[in-house]
């Protein structure tokens, strides 16, 4: 579905991507994982150009561009099956939910008001949001105000979505509520790709995982290898530091039971 080759990024004499090559199957869904800094959101930007690639080819949907030289046309043609979930939200304050999720089928691609209002409303629907069409922003819990976020995505019908760490701006209570939504689209075939520090999503949901450190792919392959066997010294550095992080949390967490 979609192959990327050799992609650079550089801001200045920062070199935030080097040649990084991955391919993506429909139906995929791939946690992009590494220490901040690696170089995962700027990936995911460059792949959806919101940040213009110095070199590097994609192919999507048998469409190829080079990344550096892609025209407005093109880049408007990928942007229409592809949709992006922010960290922080992107919202509009001053539109309700619905609003926010109809604003860019009506002025982007041209849909009537009705036909857009009535994908809005399935799309709110999907991610539990039923009873707040007409809610705006501030009248959101974070946890609901990304799972708007997440029905703007569902509601372009797009054929892969980004999502930038999308529970990283929540609190650890309402982070469970948009991974449940993320687990769905995945359980129903949706093609995604998702930078995370959430471990136990990218073990269990991922069908893939990739390995990002100083702008290269250290390593990728199948979820469930990743965790159990993974093949690069660096690789089992960080899982060993992420997974003992998270259980000495977890322990932190527990009441304490002694008397």
């Amino acid at each position: 579905m979609i192959a990327v080759k050799k992609i650079q990024k550089a801001f200045g004499d920062n070199q935030v991507l080097r040649d990084v090559s991955l391919t993506v199957e429909k139906g995929d869904v791939v946690a992009i994982l590494g220490p901040s800094g690696s170089g995962k959101t700027t990936l995911l930007r460059c792949l959806n150009f919101l940040e213009r690639a110095d070199g590097g080819e994609l192919v999507f949907d048998g469409t190829h561009v080079l990344f550096a030289k892609a025209g407005r046309q093109e880049i408007a043609q990928i942007r229409k099956k592809t949709a992006f979930v922010f960290q922080n939200f992107n919202l509009f304050l001053n539109k309700t939910a619905l609003e926010n999720v109809t604003e860019g089928l009506i002025i982007a691609r041209k849909m009537p008001k009705k036909q857009a209002e009535e994908l809005g409303m399935r799309a709110l629907d999907k991610v539990g949001l039923s009873d707040r069409y007409h809610y705006y922003p501030h009248q959101l819990s974070g946890g609901q105000q990304q799972r708007v976020a997440i029905a703007r995505a569902i509601a372009a019908e797009p054929e892969i979505i980004y999502f930038d760490e999308p529970t990283s701006a929540l609190d650890p209570e309402l982070t469970g509520e948009v991974l449940d939504v993320i687990r769905e689209l995945a359980a129903e075939g949706m093609t995604m790709l998702v930078v995370t520090h959430e471990m136990s999503f990218a073990r269990n949901v991922s069908t893939k995982v990739v390995f990002m450190e100083g702008g290269v792919i250290v390593e990728e392959g199948p979820s469930k290898e990743f965790f159990e066997a993974p093949k690069e010294e660096r690789t089992r550095v960080f899982l060993k530091r992420i997974l003992s992080a998270g259980t000495e949390e977890a322990d932190n967490e527990r009441p304490n039971t002694k008397r």
